[in-house]
């Protein structure tokens, strides 16, 4: 694995082709002493100025586009034609091997080498490029085509990358949760300061669960899952911002957990690093859709400037533990939600077909028709280990004050206590690939083993946190 620093000499292209431009495009460029990382001006001919740092191009064409990266951190393709000026602005601060640092809360950060991380593809709009010549979006995990789409991840660590598999996030099961623990675990072993995970949207929280639960034993590094709810191609995307913000929070955060980093408002100011037991994605498209829930997020980073601010006071220390991995789902676990006339036939299908571990999702504090609890007893004695969560998702279940979930406990169903349903879910599985039986499950799932369950609620973790004090 190559390891690619800071700056771009690496992708000069013999000839006429600089950065993979040609013709007009790599004649301005060279006229003007432009090199990839400058700022750069271009002045059009009817007057319109465009100006920003100067990107490569994705692929080689005569079509004279020249790309640049805007200051509100989208690219944009600039067509020059005859009469168009280009002069640079600023030099690039950074050199093949300068090591380029990055201040942490305004602290000057310690020479030497910069920090290792690594982005490990999945899938997913984020793990996607523009094809500047077609138009088209690709898949882009290669440690090159990642600084040639975000160079500002190289003045943070040195990268490398590469893709475990690219399967869109609806088609995760947990065997490829259990391929994700191996290789993380590998590159933890290998040395990395950091590693991030690229991520479909969809799907990202369950997969954070399940890294979660099988690290929660030892984990000396941050593991940052990425995403992106909007495509390279679109001028919204949040692509690059967030990756950022990830690769950020691997370096230098402070702290050794499981992470969800995404856009934390609307604009390209902050992201934040939700921990992988109490986020959601609460919007189908919103660049901010991820979201803490019965917790605050863990912190809040603002990539651009290169600062996390931790928002919690509990967290595991980067650097404090060793590396110990509990790896294995058991894929005989289902998440049903009650709905008004659910037939207790559904319940019973479950148990014929093997089915070791339920999770249902509930109304209110815990409840569903009390036509179910004979079918719901019946599972839980033939060995079918049964958890209560919420419809609401914040707030906890408490089972003891209707006497619907009453009954329910009698039957020996689990309260769930403040779990996300997916949460529970993927830990059910995780416990049932382990307990010996019955009691040790209900056990392990009463236990607080990744910051899945949070003893208390404070009035600010509903219904959002406040952004801004």
């Amino acid at each position: 694995m190559a390891t690619i620093l800071a700056g771009f000499e690496g992708l000069v292209m013999p000839g006429d082709e600089l950065w993979g431009y040609t013709g007009e495009a790599a004649r301005l460029l060279k006229e003007a002493g432009a090199e990839v990382g400058d700022r750069i001006r271009i002045t059009k001919p009817d007057g319109t100025v465009y100006e920003g740092i100067l990107m490569p191009r994705y692929a080689l064409a005569q079509k004279p586009i020249i790309v640049v990266k805007l200051d509100n951190g989208y690219n944009i393709g600039v067509r020059v034609e005859r009469g168009t000026r280009i002069e640079v602005v600023e030099k690039r601060r950074a050199k093949v091997g300068a090591v380029v640092t990055v201040p942490l809360l305004e602290e000057s950060p310690p020479a030497g080498p910069k920090p290792r991380v690594y982005i490990l593809g999945t899938g997913g709009t984020i793990a996607s490029k523009v094809e500047y010549e077609t138009g088209a979006v690709k898949p882009a995990m290669s440690a090159e085509e990642l600084l040639e789409a975000v160079p500002e991840i190289g003045f943070i660590a040195d990268i490398d990358a590469g893709v475990l598999f690219s399967i869109l996030s609806e088609n995760m099961t947990p065997s490829h949760w259990e391929r994700i623990v191996d290789e993380v675990a590998k590159l933890i072993q290998e040395g990395y300061d950091g590693i991030v995970v690229a991520h479909g949207t969809d799907t990202m929280s369950y997969t954070a669960a399940a890294l979660s639960f099988a690290f929660h034993r030892g984990l000396p590094v941050p593991v940052a899952l990425v995403g992106a709810q909007r495509s390279s191609d679109r001028p919204s995307s949040d692509a690059a911002f967030n990756l950022h913000a990830a690769v950020l929070t691997a370096a230098k955060a402070p702290f050794a957990e499981v992470v969800v980093v995404m856009h934390g408002e609307t604009g390209d100011t902050y992201a934040l690093a939700h921990r992988g037991t109490k986020v959601r994605k609460m919007h189908t498209s919103r660049r901010d859709a991820f979201q803490s829930i019965n917790a605050l997020p863990l912190a809040k980073i603002w990539p651009q400037e290169g600062r996390i601010e931790l928002l919690v006071k509990e967290y595991r220390e980067r650097g404090r533990e060793k590396l110990v991995v509990e790896n294995g789902f058991d894929d005989r676990v289902a998440l049903i939600k009650y709905y008004p006339g659910m037939k207790p036939e559904i319940i019973e299908f479950l148990v014929e077909q093997g089915y070791r571990g339920i999770v249902l999702e509930g109304t209110g504090l815990g409840h569903v028709g009390e036509w179910l609890v004979d079918s719901i007893k019946k599972a839980v004695d033939a060995g079918v280990v049964v958890v209560m969560t919420s419809q609401c998702l914040f707030g906890r279940v408490n089972m003891n004050v209707y006497a619907s979930g009453r009954k329910l406990l009698a039957a020996g169903v689990i309260p769930g206590s403040d779990m996300l349903p997916e949460v529970a879910f993927v830990k059910l599985s995780w416990v049932l690939k382990r307990a010996r039986d019955p009691e040790e499950a209900k056990r392990l799932m009463l236990e607080n083993l990744a910051g899945e369950i949070n003893p208390r609620h404070t009035v600010n973790l509903y219904p959002k946190w406040p952004h801004e004090p």
